[in-house]
């Protein structure tokens, strides 16, 4: 196709496609994509004056407004012109030789040239009409200047991309502008996007389907380093992920131009040189130590060695005896650099107790010891330094910062427990409520007053195109609210609140389950199916198995039913490894979330930020009135601490929680005051034991049919009472006020019967004054609304949801070998 065709047929967009390998760094990529190069030459460039005039004057090139015409002709004569007065056999060539790129205005230039011509010195705007001019000839492909000249401010060329779509590729930007539309793409993002193409069609040449992974990867790299002020889009890759998303790369690409950011993870010598080492051969062991211990450690162990090591011991001896030249360090500098470690200085001067400051002296004294060790097999190299270690093992001991650590979890979790029930209440009705709120917002027209999830709110009037996102004003604040951002933060808020304290799983498994974690198992016995939630290697590097409880598979069938959408597959996801700094192969995540024309995970920054105002919302205070704060880990530790006080073996909870020694859950559980009482009557009873049999009798016929008379009385017309056997009823059988009331879902009518009831008798109460009654009656009626909706969790739960999971054998046979079947 020549450049002076108007259009291009842009290629349809693929319906399926499975995302390219996203292994490698960033150069690493670059290397396997790179841009296409720089032509030197090309028809459009090496024609001569009269036709490239002749040519530009004429549709598509030539615009339909009169003025605007005339303009532009006159810039097409005055660009011209001057650059048929530079050298170059060409006029990409003299484009090139006459340095405009490198002027802050160009037009000077051309300025200056018509003052040499006619003698008269240039006043006012300098080259007026330059600017149409010169767009005309990038247009038509007759000169293609660099991209970063052309991602400046002005004074280089406005409305590229609406140029590049009326002369070259329309059909393909009005396929790009729809495609945005379609994901509600807000209109300043699409515009810069539209632009971003067009800015690699001028430089490269050609249409939006010629464009490659390495022209936008190299696009990225430009903006990137001539980026100035607070423009948040001006380094955004979604200039990028368009034209994937439109079909224009390779099937090998990336799945997201997030990857050629990644630089990989930083080797032992760049983990040292953080921290400014000045002894060379102090750094150089260092280094070494860091090379010999990186294969049985992960990144993130290795690169917390490295602070220790670095940071902390030797930068911080430099810092405070500057001259030190050697590991074997005076007994004086060893006293007094174990003292400052074992301190923490604050930015306002505050001098605080280093919690970790024991694993800073062990760090230190296993870099002695294992360079004495190594020393043994290779003197050369390790002899020299084959020092006395200045830390003993008594520093180095942590049995009392071990028991104060126990100490301190187990009164954090005795803290946290107990709001752990309010937080779940209200994450729950928080979904619920923020949803309704954007379901009724989104039904309204702007302008308009609705009430959902108990605010009344107004329907936003915007003045401009948003990005899809429903806004509301809040009349009672005064604050516009984005509620398709409160339904979003409500939904995944009580996914991750249900899922970490169902599964005690740590915050980097729980963004890491994907449809693939998800499988069956069938009992060889009776055939029965077992959903199992298989937990990918994380921190010890062993998988394991959790049965998958019917709460949490409400939980994870909700969670599946939202990232589905319309589809029956899952989303592929990249997401990036902040322990191990690389990004992972496309996953089908359960944490994730559409923004714009891709997939993203759900960050655990955003989770914190979530969980952080759950907190604040429900008004959680420690005992010391300072706002409660949880962190992931605790929903593990509440895990655990509950499911061995409610009978759970402490050997099966290892398994469960993937702990390589029970000592290491038992740390987990936290230790309660009632249970060393009931630890001590438990002994008592073992001493009763011992006493005579004869003082322990059989109960009598009256005893046992008192004993099974209370469970039939147990039954009430609403449904079954839950009280423990020989206990009065302390509501004096008003059910409908009563926690322990399982209400039977088949006598819902009969319940709106007397709810229906307890509203006529409330209006009557306030008709006569009965103020009294009134306010019986109106906690009655709270009792029933709250019996109503038990009885809508107990049938939503009771639904049956597919899944779609894997069978076992297919996926996870490693994982757990169950006998054979015998046959009869």
């Amino acid at each position: 196709m020549t450049a002076a065709s108007p259009a291009v047929v842009a290629r349809p967009v693929p319906q399926a496609r499975v995302p390219g390998p996203v292994t490698g760094t960033g150069p690493e990529l670059l290397a396997r994509f790179p841009p296409r190069s720089a032509v030197a030459s090309w028809p459009a460039t090496r024609a001569a004056r009269r036709d490239v005039v002749a040519r530009l004057l004429e549709p598509p090139f030539a615009l339909e407004n009169p003025a605007g015409r005339q303009g532009r002709r006159l810039g097409l004569l005055t660009v011209v012109g001057w650059l048929e007065s530079q050298p170059g056999g060409s006029w990409q060539d003299r484009w090139l030789a006459s340095g405009a790129e490198a002027r802050a205005d160009w037009r000077d230039l051309i300025a200056g040239w018509k003052a040499g011509r006619s003698g008269i010195p240039p006043a006012g705007k300098p080259a007026p009409y330059a600017g149409a001019g010169l767009l005309a000839l990038i247009g038509a492909d007759v000169i293609r200047p660099g991209a970063g000249w052309l991602l400046r401010c002005p004074p280089a060329p406005r409305n590229l991309a609406a140029e590049m779509a009326r002369t070259r590729a329309g059909t393909a930007f009005a396929e790009l502008t729809a495609l945005c539309q379609s994901a509600s793409v807000g209109s300043y993002a699409r515009l810069m996007a539209l632009d971003r193409i067009a800015v690699i069609m001028a430089a490269k040449g050609g249409t939006p389907d010629t464009i490659t992974v390495g022209d936008c990867a190299e696009l990225l790299e430009i903006a990137a380093a001539i980026r100035t002020g607070p423009d948040r889009h001006a380094g955004s890759p979604f200039s990028c992920q368009l034209p994937r998303a439109w079909g224009a790369f390779s099937a090998d690409a990336p799945a997201a131009m997030r990857v050629f950011a990644s630089q990989g993870k930083p080797t032992c010598e760049q983990l040292i040189d953080r921290y400014q080492i000045t002894c060379r051969p102090v750094r150089e062991v260092l280094v070494d130590y860091l090379r010999e211990r990186q294969p049985a450690m992960d990144f993130s162990s290795l690169q917390h060695l490295a602070y220790l090591l670095g940071k902390l011991f030797w930068a911080d001896l430099e810092a405070h005896h500057p001259g030190i030249g050697s590991l074997k360090l005076p007994r004086d500098i060893a006293a007094a650099w174990k003292q400052r470690v074992m301190t923490r200085v604050a930015t306002s001067g505050a001098v605080t107790a280093r919690l970790d400051g024991r694993s800073v002296l062990t760090a230190v004294r296993a870099l002695y010891l294992d360079i004495a060790e190594w020393a043994d097999d290779d003197p050369a190299r390790w002899g020299p330094h084959a020092v006395r270690c200045p830390v003993s093992a008594s520093d180095a001991s942590h049995r009392k910062d071990r028991s104060q650590r126990k100490s301190r979890m187990d009164q954090r979790t005795r803290e946290r427990l107990p709001v752990l029930p309010a937080l779940t209440a209200w994450a729950g009705a928080e979904r619920i409520a923020a949803a309704g709120r954007l379901q009724a917002a989104r039904a309204g027209v702007p302008g308009e007053t609705f009430t959902a999830g108990g605010q009344t709110l107004r329907r936003a009037v915007m003045k401009t195109e948003t990005t899809g996102r429903i806004w509301a004003d809040d009349p009672g604040t005064g604050k516009r609210r984005d509620l398709s951002f409160e339904e979003h933060r409500g939904f995944w808020c009580w996914a991750m609140i249900e899922v970490l304290r169902m599964t005690g799983i740590r915050i980097e498994e729980l963004t890491e389950l994907s449809h693939h974690s998800l499988i069956q198992y069938r009992l060889p016995a009776t055939g029965e199916l077992i959903p199992l939630l298989q937990i990918a290697p994380s921190k010890t590097d062993a998988e394991r198995l959790l049965v998958i409880s019917p709460e949490l598979a409400d939980v994870l069938s909700t969670i599946m039913s939202r990232i589905r959408r319309s589809s029956q597959d899952v989303p592929l996801v990249v997401a990036y490894d902040k322990n191990e700094r690389i990004y992972n192969p496309p996953m089908p995540l359960l944490f994730q979330w559409p923004c714009r024309l891709e997939d993203r995970p759900v960050s655990e920054t955003s989770l914190r930020g979530y969980l952080d105002h759950a907190l604040e919302a429900i008004g959680a205070t420690s005992p010391d009135g300072r706002a409660l704060r949880y962190t992931f880990h605790d929903f593990r530790r509440l895990f655990i601490t509950d499911a061995i006080m409610h009978g759970m073996p402490p050997h099966i909870a290892q398994l469960v929680a993937g702990h390589r020694d029970i000592s290491t859950t038992m740390g987990y559980k936290a230790v309660y005051p009632e249970e060393v009482i009931n630890g001590h009557r438990a002994y008592i009873a073992r001493r009763r034991a011992t006493r005579p049999a004869a003082e322990y009798r059989v109960p009598t016929d009256a005893e046992w049919t008192e004993f099974l008379g209370h469970f039939e009385r147990r039954k009430v017309a609403l449904g079954d009472c839950g009280r423990s056997y020989d206990t009065s009823c302390i509501h004096e059988h008003s059910c409908l006020r009563c926690p322990l009331l399982r209400p039977d879902p088949a006598q819902r009518t009969r319940l709106d019967g007397i709810r229906s009831n307890l509203t006529a008798r409330i209006a009557e109460a306030e008709a006569n004054h009965w103020l009294g009654e009134a306010e019986g009656l109106r906690v009655s009626l709270a009792g029933a609304t709250q019996k109503l909706d038990q009885m809508d969790q107990i049938t939503t739960r009771r639904q049956v949801t597919q899944l779609g999971m894997p069978t076992f054998p297919d996926i996870a046979g490693r994982a757990v070998t169950a006998p054979a079947a015998i046959p009869p």
